[in-house]
């Protein structure tokens, strides 16, 4: 098992059960609710804006959206994205076995942080997709489909195993479970729940990029790479150990210690550069700041909107 890995299993064991929402608690266990818009139920009883951060799933209890979107953590940096008419259940919380069910509708995990020890696994009409590699994975509960449109999972079934890679898609309803190839673009242009994914996943490595630059400047406490709560934007963030990590849309995540040694940081720039009040980036900073290209160009030609996501 790798060292990454082992202190992020002591970092969600120490925070596990905790509620407390101070800035920077990193107490945020596989399952949490990171965000929520419209009817959306945990067990069967409604959640609301004012429950992210605070409640997470138990094992073998059922997250629905019937009109609506969520996102739930799964282990740091990866995120599950539900929309409407959509249904997931956690199996196991175990950070050393990830296990969720997609019990109907459609889902997409963005998967920033994927370690080679790693061991999460999407269920779809009973086969296991084993995610590999950071990227992005779409999938369908009434078709059986699995599409990775940026990464590597791998699908067990019936004592088979087989790779799926970037732009191939592979139906668990077809015996011959043969992949075949699909068009990424196509995807990104037509899939609202891609659409909004993508918006999301702007918001959150905002937030994150807020907390780093918080934590750069002394803020409550550095506990390595993790979640860490973020009172502005109403969520938690990931962020990275070191250096900068992309996210599959092209996104930056950067570390608090690549934001503190990052040119004009320390000379009295540390909102100026990066955030100004309210969790909204400085467009400076989008402009160049302490990152010469924000946005890594990634996505495959999505959109830019689409309803909901994180708060300016």
């Amino acid at each position: 098992m790798s060292k990454a890995l082992k202190w992020f299993m002591i970092l969600a064991t120490l925070g596990a059960g905790s509620t407390l929402q101070s800035w920077g608690a990193s107490s945020a266990a596989p399952g949490t609710l990171n965000y929520v818009e419209g009817q959306v139920t945990i067990a069967g009883q409604p959640v609301s804006s004012r429950s992210v951060g605070s409640i997470q799933l138990e094992p073998n209890q059922s997250l629905a959206v019937a009109h609506g979107k969520a996102e739930i953590l799964l282990t740091p940096g990866v995120f599950l994205r539900l929309g409407d008419n959509s249904a997931v259940r956690l199996v196991s919380s175990d950070l050393a076995d990830i296990r969720v069910e997609l019990l109907g509708g459609e889902a997409i995990v963005e998967a920033n942080q994927v370690f080679k020890d790693s061991n999460i696994r999407v269920l779809v009409s009973g086969a296991p997709v084993k995610l590999v590699k950071h990227g992005l994975y779409r999938f369908n509960a009434q078709s059986g489909q699995v599409s990775v449109l940026d990464g590597q999972a791998v699908v067990e079934r019936d004592g088979r195993q087989v790779d799926l890679k970037k732009g191939h898609q592979i139906l668990l309803v077809n015996a011959t479970l043969k992949p075949s190839k699909f068009d990424t673009a196509a995807v990104a242009q037509q899939d609202p729940l891609y659409g909004w994914s993508r918006l999301r996943s702007e918001y959150d490595a905002e937030a994150s990029m807020q907390s780093a630059s918080v934590v750069a400047v002394g803020g409550p406490g550095w506990w390595g790479p993790g979640w860490y709560w973020n009172p502005w934007w109403g969520m938690y963030s990931y962020l990275p150990g070191d250096g900068i990590l992309y996210s599959p849309f092209g996104w930056p995540y950067y570390s608090p210690g690549f934001v503190y040694l990052a040119p004009g940081f320390r000379y009295g720039y540390p909102y100026g550069r990066g955030f100004v009040g309210g969790g909204r980036v400085n467009p400076a900073f989008r402009s160049g700041g302490f990152a010469a290209a924000p946005h890594a160009g990634g996505g495959f030609g999505g959109h830019g909107g689409f309803g909901g996501g994180g708060r300016r």
